[in-house]
């Protein structure tokens, strides 16, 4: 008798159109969330920023020249030992933009975002590190429904670093 595969749960939000003007925050990890991008040392306290590594440097390049290749405005981002945070806004104009390149777009934006992110990222940090796998499968979305709901995340991407051994992600690396 074969072994049934897990059943994986959906990431995306049924019939939800992810080109829609708005606010998306987003997450994404490295593979088995080794310590890749970033490294924090010392005391907590509340100006702790991570120390990129240069294959966080190589991610925060890519995430920089987002405007000028993508309709997608990169309000916050922070990023981590093993992951990466961002605020990402799709403002209406954006939207119009993308659905004048692709009207029979199978992607959204949003899904364009971080694919541009991990693609990009990729290829340059195994240009310079070797054949490695950089990136987990997939990625966290969150619809933000309003101010508060945002003030809420900014203030979680702000805070990250300094709470990193409390963070979901964290993992301490061997």
């Amino acid at each position: 008798m074969r072994d049934r595969l897990p059943v994986r749960k959906p990431l995306r939000i049924d019939y939800y159109d992810y080109n829609t003007p708005g606010a998306y925050f987003l997450t994404f990890c490295t593979h088995n969330r080794k310590h890749l991008l970033s490294c924090i040392t010392g005391e907590a306290h509340e100006s702790q920023e991570p120390q990129l590594t240069d294959c966080g440097k190589i991610v925060e390049s890519i995430i920089r020249d987002i405007p000028s290749h993508l309709h997608v405005t990169v309000d916050r981002y922070v990023i981590m030992p093993n992951h990466v945070h961002i605020i990402a806004v799709v403002t209406e104009e954006d939207a119009l933009k993308t659905v004048h390149e692709s009207p029979a777009q199978v992607r959204s934006i949003i899904s364009k975002l971080v694919g541009y992110i991990k693609m990009n990222a990729s290829k340059a940090i195994r240009k310079r590190c070797g054949n490695i796998t950089v990136w987990q499968r997939g990625y966290y979305d969150h619809v933000i429904r309003n101010r508060e709901d945002y003030e809420a995340l900014a203030q979680y991407i702000h805070e990250n670093p300094v709470r990193w051994q409390l963070d979901k992600l964290y993992l301490e690396e061997k």
